[in-house]
């Protein structure tokens, strides 16, 4: 069974906006105390990108801080990450997350239970 599926993704020029979305069960999103993005770049580790809890409580890379913004709609059970003046090192397949911790939002990626199949993001110069 999918448990989160992520949209999206695809080519663009440097500078120029990108809206990811992924669309989780209601289970993952009425149970999870934290989701996040992650990013991995070929030859890269995976890093978190962007992270919000239940409380909608936000925290951002420092690469990314000012041009990524992280949000969810529960109604509608997704998480989006709106990306704004891309860059060539954004270049990264992009999965969202969500972990059973209830407690805390872990920054390495093994401490996720649910993962999309991720999407392609390309910034060309």
């Amino acid at each position: 069974q999918v448990q989160l599926a992520e949209s999206g993704g695809g080519p663009v020029q440097a500078g120029g906006p990108l809206t990811l979305s992924c669309v989780g069960t209601e289970y993952i999103f009425s149970a999870s105390y934290c989701m996040a993005w992650f990013r991995q770049a070929p030859g890269k580790e995976r890093e978190r990108v962007a992270r919000i809890d239940r409380n909608g409580n936000t925290q951002y890379t420092d690469s990314v801080k000012g041009r990524f913004t992280i949000s969810q709609d529960n109604a509608k059970r997704t998480l989006f990450l709106q990306m704004n003046s891309l860059k060539p090192e954004d270049t990264a397949m992009y999965y969202c997350a969500a972990t059973n911790i209830q407690s805390y939002c872990p920054m390495d990626f093994e401490r996720y239970n649910y993962w999309g199949q991720g999407t392609q993001v390309t910034v060309s110069s």
